[in-house]
């Protein structure tokens, strides 16, 4: 289902200089971003936190664990 209204794509775009900036809270390691999957991926922490509306929720409880 592809959502082509202005609004929605505007809400799931990341400011690239938030990204730059943006570490993994639980290893102050670099994050990856998923555009597919709306994550940033800490490899270190094996983790993927999600975005929400644009917005990282940069919280661990609320990342999803990577598997292998």
């Amino acid at each position: 289902m592809s959502d082509d209204n202005p609004a929605t794509i505007e809400a799931t775009r990341v400011d690239p200089k938030l990204l730059e900036i943006l570490v993994c809270p639980l290893t102050k390691g670099t994050l990856e971003y998923d555009a597919e999957r709306q994550e940033l991926i800490s490899r270190s922490a094996k983790l993927a936190y999600p975005i929400r509306d644009g917005i990282p929720i940069m919280l661990p409880e609320e990342a999803r664990p990577l598997v292998d």
